[in-house]
């Protein structure tokens, strides 16, 4: 569990995070705090610095945000952000509680951690667009194809209507920015995978993020063209 401090008050876990319009991974930490139930302040680091922009173009040789503060405990990674939430907090069910389900949930968030080159630079994250029409290439669209492999299979495997059940787990914060960017560049999906959007796109700590997205004041003229 995550310490305490008698007779004093510790300062609550920190998550530091970029772009709530752009920021893909700070979406996927935000959301496993969200869902873990961690009670943390947030930091948003200005998009103007340019180590902060690089992270957000996927040109920096290392991602150091979401990057998760709690006392002499300082994670960066998403997916150690996870295991980390997992250990201090395990009722939180961030992780399903069968076993090979939950190898299966590590599996599937691996995946999407390591892979997906094409789709992540053909189809940036950015919530306040809309591209109506959106030509998809080849290349991206075969990353599109295995994301819905990989939603069926969980979907039917595990009954809905997350990925993993009747609550969001990691694997859903995982394929949440994913979610965004079929509904900015209009993707087109089958009813299983548009019924599987709506369910991301309506968790209350989704909408909340997104809401506070709509409203950021900076832009990054790399990730705001017109397509």
């Amino acid at each position: 569990m995550f310490p305490t401090n008698r007779g004093s008050e510790m300062a609550k876990p920190k998550l530091t995070i970029m772009s709530k319009n752009y920021g893909s991974w700070s979406l996927r930490g935000w959301l496993l705090c969200k869902i873990a139930g961690l009670d943390f302040d947030e930091e948003l680091l200005p998009s103007d610095d340019p180590s902060n922009r690089a992270e957000l173009l996927l040109l920096s040789p290392s991602f150091l945000v979401p990057c998760l503060t709690n006392g002499a405990v300082k994670v960066w990674d998403t997916l150690a952000i996870a295991e980390y939430l997992h250990e201090t907090k395990p009722d939180a069910a961030l992780l399903p509680k069968d076993a090979a389900a939950r190898a299966h949930c590590r599996a599937i968030s691996g995946e999407m951690h390591s892979g997906f080159a094409n789709l992540r630079s053909a189809l940036p994250m950015n919530l306040k667009a809309h591209y109506p029409g959106f030509k998809v290439w080849a290349g991206a669209q075969a990353d599109i194809n295995r994301v819905s492999e990989i939603w069926h299979e969980c979907l039917a495997k595990y009954g809905g209507p997350f990925l993993f059940g009747k609550t969001p787990v990691l694997a859903d914060a995982m394929y949440a920015p994913v979610v965004t960017r079929f509904l900015t560049y209009d993707v087109k999906l089958d009813p299983v995978g548009a019924g599987y959007c709506k369910t991301v796109m309506a968790f209350p700590a989704m909408r909340e993020w997104v809401a506070a997205a709509k409203v950021e004041p900076d832009d990054v003229e790399e990730l705001d063209v017109e397509f």
